[in-house]
C-alpha cells in the first residue's frame, strides 16, 4: 500500500507511469514523485536529524539520490518504502557526521535560541520528540505515524521485525511512564491502545 500525499493516498498507479517516464527520460515526471511524498520525507528526517535546516537539506539530497538510483528499485516493495529506505540511510549517515561537529552545532542553536526565541522548540511534538533517540523517533514516525508493518519497517532499516516490535513495545513503554511522570495519565490508562 503505497502512503504519501498529505491530501490522502497516493495512486500506485500514478507513481508507476512516473517511475517509467523517469526512467525512459522524462525528467519533469519526477515532480510528480517529489510532490507525493516530500512531506513525509521532511518530517521523517526533521524527527532524526533534529533540525530544521538539516531536515531541509536530506529532502533535497534524498530526492537526488532516488533520481539517482530510480533504475535500481525493485517494484517488489511499495516506492514510499524504497524512498524511506533511501531517507534512513542518508539520515544515519548524516548523524555519523554530526558527531564531529556536535559541539558547533549545539552552540549555534543556543545563539538562535537567544536571538531568535521563537525558534524555541516547546510544541508537545517536540517536547514528545525530545526525549527520544533518532532511531526511536525514526520507528515511532513510521510505525504510528505513517502506519507501516514491523515488517516493512525492517525492509527500510534493515533490522528483524522482530526486534522492531521489542524496540517498539519499550518505547511504547517510556512514553506511558514519560506522560506519567509529567502527571498525564494514570497508571493503565494508555494501557489498552494499541
Amino acid at each position: 500500500m503505497e502512503q504519501g500525499n498529505p491530501g490522502g493516498q497516493v495512486n500506485p498507479n500514478m507513481i508507476e507511469e512516473a517511475i517509467n517516464k523517469v526512467c525512459a527520460g522524462e525528467r519533469q515526471a519526477f515532480t510528480m514523485l517529489i510532490t507525493a511524498y516530500e512531506r513525509q520525507i521532511y518530517t521523517y528526517c526533521y524527527y532524526i536529524l533534529r533540525s530544521r535546516e538539516e531536515a531541509e537539506d536530506a529532502v533535497q539530497d534524498v530526492f537526488v539520490k532516488v533520481y539517482q538510483e530510480l533504475g535500481r528499485y525493485e517494484r517488489r516493495g511499495s516506492f514510499s518504502a524504497w524512498v524511506y529506505k533511501v531517507a534512513y540511510h542518508h539520515c544515519l549517515d548524516q548523524l555519523r557526521r554530526r558527531t564531529r561537529r556536535s559541539r558547533l552545532l549545539s552552540l549555534y542553536k543556543m545563539q538562535l535560541v537567544r536571538d531568535y526565541p521563537e525558534f524555541k522548540n516547546d510544541s508537545p511534538v517536540d517536547r514528545l520528540f525530545a526525549d527520544l533517540t533518532s532511531e526511536e523517533s525514526g520507528l515511532l514516525i513510521l510505525h504510528v505515524i505513517e502506519q507501516y508493518s514491523f515488517e516493512e519497517i525492517a525492509q527500510i532499516t534493515g533490522r528483524s521485525s522482530a526486534a522492531l516490535r521489542k524496540k517498539y513495545e519499550r518505547l511504547r513503554k517510556k512514553l506511558i511512564q514519560q506522560k506519567e511522570d509529567e502527571g498525564g495519565y494514570h497508571h493503565g490508562e494508555m494501557a489498552e491502545s494499541k
